[in-house]
């Protein structure tokens, strides 16, 4: 599924996210959904979500 289009990703979605920092590094984090917080209806680098562990990235994966 493309992480890249908003309506794809839905609150309660597990997913991996790469944060701001480790945007060079490509390391990505795996959690759950708690907010989109993206307005736009998509985005060429992912969505950028809160995950329920308070972390924000932008979604590179959606797990399920």
């Amino acid at each position: 599924m493309d992480h890249t289009v908003r309506s794809n990703i839905k609150i309660g979605a597990a997913v991996n996210v790469v944060q701001k920092q480790d945007q060079g590094t490509g390391k990505l984090t795996q959690g759950v959904v708690a907010r989109i917080l993206t307005n736009s209806p998509n985005h060429p680098r992912g969505i950028k979500v809160k995950l329920e562990s308070g972390i924000v990235g932008r979604v590179q994966e959606i797990i399920g």
